[in-house]
């Protein structure tokens, strides 16, 4: 009995330190979430303006034939794919992959027919491990990114859809909806869309040296940013993940503790019960 009272002790030790551990993994998570939801909502400005010259400019030249802004049949695709480095994030990986993989496997036929820019270490192991056609890869990305950490990802999509070795691209990104709430997205990303807006007519824009050639600067920028908004969004939802299961891990190990706790007990009062009778029937038997 003894032994077993020692082994349940180590147990409610040993789940103690796991809580203290997901319990402050919980903070950390909270923290950064707050973080980049804030660079997230500081981006904002940045993409507006240049949705909102964009659309100027469009407005005013219906007839524009950038290559960014043109359809044309679809012989290759891209998927620029959004995991996390590290895990511990509950279903925030699993759930993007598996609509990633869902999209393709209705989609293509052959691997001939896409290519993947994959950013995180998460995903690059999972497409390296089924042999999916990685163009690009990033890992490593700090837990508050800038811009110029995936510059370069996002860059070589958006200039191989420029020089027609794709011809369409994809974004593929958790979106934020609460800490408790991250929807898998699969949109398109190129050929864009000339944004709407209702108050462009009003605005007097001068581009210097032509709108077309301020449209053919600001178009590739405009997908990197939308790229960039993706990340940051996508980290906000990594982080909410990641809080709601560390919350989930730490109230299951207090649910254990008290489990462990009330098994204890009871293993301790059959013993001294145990004791108690054995004295009892020893001073009996002398009697």
């Amino acid at each position: 009995m003894a032994k077993g009272i020692r082994e349940i002790r180590r147990s409610i030790k040993s789940t103690k330190n796991t809580r203290q551990i997901t319990k402050a993994m919980k903070m950390v998570a909270a923290a950064k979430l707050r973080r980049n939801q804030e660079k997230a909502e500081a981006a904002l400005p940045y993409a507006d303006k240049i949705q909102e010259v964009i659309a100027s400019i469009a407005s005013g030249n219906s007839g524009s034939k950038h290559p960014m802004l043109q359809s044309r049949p679809v012989k290759k695709t891209g998927y620029i794919v959004i995991t996390s480095d590290r895990g511990l994030a509950g279903g925030y990986n699993a759930n993007m992959l598996r609509a990633v993989i869902t999209t393709i496997g209705e989609k293509h036929k052959s691997k001939d027919e896409y290519g993947i820019f994959v950013i995180g270490r998460k995903g690059r192991d999972f497409f390296n491990k089924r042999n999916y056609p990685i163009v690009e890869e990033v890992t490593g990305l700090p837990a508050s990114p800038t811009f110029a950490d995936i510059k370069k990802i996002a860059g070589a999509a958006v200039q191989l859809f420029a020089n027609e070795q794709i011809d369409e691209l994809y974004l593929c990104y958790n979106k934020f909806q609460s800490a408790i709430s991250q929807i898998p997205t699969v949109k398109r990303l190129l050929p864009l869309e000339a944004p709407e807006s209702t108050d462009v007519r009003a605005i007097n824009y001068e581009y210097e040296p032509s709108s077309e050639e301020v449209l053919a600067d600001l178009l590739p920028k405009y997908a990197e940013t939308l790229v960039y908004s993706a990340l940051l969004e996508a980290k906000a939802s990594e982080e909410g993940s990641r809080m709601t299961a560390m919350g989930n891990a730490t109230d299951n190990a207090t649910d254990m503790i008290n489990r462990y706790t009330l098994i204890y007990n009871r293993a301790r009062q059959a013993a001294i019960t145990q004791e108690i009778s054995e004295i009892v029937a020893g001073a009996n038997a002398q009697a």
